[in-house]
């Protein structure tokens, strides 16, 4: 049975994606930390990061790092978050989230219910700094 991921990746589930290539999808958290938090996901679904293929995970990691700037140039926080915890899908993801402190990365405090609006704008304020950071061949 596909993840939950890998059916957002198929359409079959909405999500607001920021980044789409060849390799991995970008989109936001439906369960937010922070507005902004994002979830880097292979197209390929491996469970734990450490089977990920070299290649695969150096790309994460860059995709990571051009969604993680354009979250710092958007949001201002005062540093981008990182965590691969990998328990709640069995589905590999990277978690990039503006914060203002170690308490910003607290499962506990994920929203469960996001205004709709925030939302939306968040996704915006990702692809616009993505954009202007030259990334435009990336589909919305």
């Amino acid at each position: 049975m596909p993840t939950i991921f890998t059916q957002i990746i198929d359409g079959k589930l909405p999500a607001r994606f920021v980044w789409q290539d060849e390799k991995c999808v970008v989109f936001l958290s439906n369960r937010p930390l922070r507005p902004g938090h994002c979830l880097v996901v292979p197209r390929q679904e491996v469970d734990h990061w450490i089977d990920l293929e070299p290649a695969l995970l150096g790309h994460l990691a860059e995709t990571a790092q051009v969604i993680g700037r354009a979250q710092m140039s958007g949001f201002k926080p005062e540093r981008i978050g990182l965590m691969l915890a990998g328990l709640e899908v069995p589905h590999c993801h990277f978690h990039v989230v503006p914060i203002r402190g170690l308490h910003d990365l607290d499962f506990g405090n994920q929203d469960p219910n996001p205004d709709t609006a925030m939302m939306d704008q968040a996704a915006e304020t990702i692809r616009r700094e993505r954009r202007a950071a030259g990334y435009s061949q990336v589909s919305d």
